[in-house]
């Protein structure tokens, strides 16, 4: 049967017509197929970011735990909470000053507490005190461990900073370890007295002078002054003083250029050791190795000497499970620490945080040598205080806040009635 040309032609039409409408067909398919490709793949990939997150929450949340109980743990195994006979209601890089100045909104109804407190006969409790200063010295070591030196500190160890919050560590090599002492610097008795020496604004006019010096061990903070014409306040001998790298910077120079100056400023201070908080910061450690090499150049009879700072985690997890929760304590309140483990008989002078007198309200400056502002943001003073107060009312030590040659003078009695009439 034949096919006209006409025929032929309208079916060719139709052939192309049909095969145009099956190849957008077949494009459509793919298209659709496409578009869902990619909705799959998004959410794929938003599941992902879900699944990621949510497992990096939950192992944040378990390590914060972990850690959190670990710590707990530690502090719960090793310090127990310090229970004496007379107890009552309950504190620095280097810290700064021994004790600073601090203003208040309620400071006659607070230094009025503390007023009425003091004045309560005092009376060394040797059972409390003995108690105290063993549990000190269980927890802290400071006695054996409190410097650092060539016996406990080997070349090829790693010192670990304390001051940083990451443990960022030292290596000991040979010439830093030339720079310990061979043994521990603090004698394996105990001194019968010492004397701890705050550089508070209550010194000045307090003709306390001679009996801070009357003490076998005199402990003072910071490169104090020690003109003569403060030694009837504040005495001369030293037996250990602490020094803050920030003094080598201001008023030396960073030991750069001015290290005979700085030798020469320590002359007051004879052949004492030189506490220097030089594993504290690792900045810290580079200014110490210059101050004791100044030291041995110019051949000065003082004793340069470093803090461990085990010793010092030692003591903020102490006391941290004593309440007090600062980030750093002061170096005031860690010589009273590491007192209490060297000596017998403890007496605390300059130690008061408040810019008011405590027996009739005259207006303190914030060190006896400068009335230089307190920086805060590193310490807990009024808190740290709280503590020393109740050492001193439990016996363990003895705080002196008024004028020495008085307190000798008149009778506890006398002083009770003295400080009532003030409050």
């Amino acid at each position: 049967m034949s096919v006209s040309y006409c025929q032929r032609r309208q079916l060719k039409e139709e052939v192309v017509e049909c095969m145009r409408k099956q190849t957008a067909d077949n494009e459509a398919v793919l298209e659709r197929r496409d578009k869902d490709m990619k909705v799959q793949i998004r959410k794929l990939l938003l599941s992902l970011a879900v699944v990621f997150i949510l497992g990096s929450l939950l192992s944040s949340f378990t390590w914060h735990k972990i850690n959190k109980h670990d710590s707990w743990h530690h502090q719960r195994k090793e310090v127990e909470p310090t229970t004496v006979n007379e107890s009552t209601e309950r504190p620095e890089a280097p810290a700064d000053m021994c004790v600073e100045s601090y203003s208040c909104t309620n400071c006659r109804e607070i230094i009025t507490s503390i007023a009425k407190c003091y004045a309560e006969p005092w009376k060394r409790q040797k059972r409390n005190y003995e108690k105290f200063s063993s549990q000190l010295n269980s927890n802290c070591h400071g006695a054996e461990n409190a410097i650092v030196t060539q016996n406990n500190t080997p070349v090829g160890s790693q010192i670990v900073y304390v001051g940083n919050s990451k443990k960022k560590t030292i290596e000991v090599t040979t010439d830093l370890f030339s720079t310990f002492p061979k043994e521990h610097p603090l004698p394996n008795k105990k001194w019968d007295t010492c004397s701890v020496v705050g550089n508070g604004g209550i010194l000045i006019n307090s003709k306390c002078g001679k009996q801070i010096d009357s003490a076998q061990f005199v402990i003072r903070c910071n490169l104090p002054p020690l003109d003569s014409e403060l030694e009837k306040d504040v005495g001369k001998k030293t037996d250990l003083v602490t020094a803050n790298p920030s003094i080598f910077q201001l008023k030396f120079s960073s030991l750069n250029n001015f290290r005979r100056p700085f030798v020469e400023s320590l002359r007051n201070f004879g052949d004492a050791m030189l506490l220097l908080p030089t594993f504290s910061f690792r900045l810290n450690t580079q200014l110490c190795q210059r101050a004791i090499y100044a030291i041995n150049d110019f051949d000065s009879p003082i004793r340069p000497i470093s803090f461990n700072p085990e010793y010092i985690r030692n003591l903020s997890i102490y006391w941290n499970s004593q309440g007090l929760t600062e980030p750093r304590l002061s170096t005031g309140f860690m010589m009273v620490s590491l007192a209490l483990e060297l000596c017998n008989s403890v007496d605390l002078y300059g130690f008061w945080p408040f810019s008011f007198h405590p027996q009739d309200f005259h207006h303190l400056t914030n060190h006896y040598y400068d009335n230089k502002p307190p920086r805060k943001q590193y310490h807990a003073m009024p808190a740290e205080f709280n503590h020393l107060l109740k050492l001193h009312r439990q016996g363990i030590l003895r705080l002196h806040l008024g004028d020495c040659e008085a307190e000798k003078d008149v009778p506890a009695k006398k002083r009770q009635k003295k400080h009532r009439m003030l409050v």
